[in-house]
């Protein structure tokens, strides 16, 4: 699992020319089960995605299509992790 962390690059008029193509790029993420858990940092200072990929390769090749990245208005940081304990109703998340 990865905690994929976005640091936005450029102002946020720029970024928010992008939202709705980002949120698109989000649904079909979901939608394809690589992605559990979004939303944006506050301050809005960018965002921070909750994700699940068969390898860091794979999820480097779902953050190269976001619209961000595209756009080239973000930086990402990504952090790979095992979820060893969870809360009673995320343990579906335990590795």
């Amino acid at each position: 699992m990865y905690v994929v962390t976005l640091t936005y690059t450029a102002p946020l008029e720029q970024i928010d020319a992008l939202v709705p193509a980002h949120r698109e790029w989000l649904d079909r993420n979901y939608a394809d089960g690589a992605f559990l858990a979004s939303g944006a940092q506050i301050p809005r200072v960018g965002g921070v995605v909750l994700a699940r990929a068969e390898s860091r390769a794979a999820l480097d090749a779902v953050l190269a299509g976001d619209p961000f990245r595209v756009g080239g208005v973000a930086t990402y940081q990504v952090v790979e992790f095992t979820a060893t304990k969870t809360a009673p109703e995320l343990a579906f998340l335990k590795e």
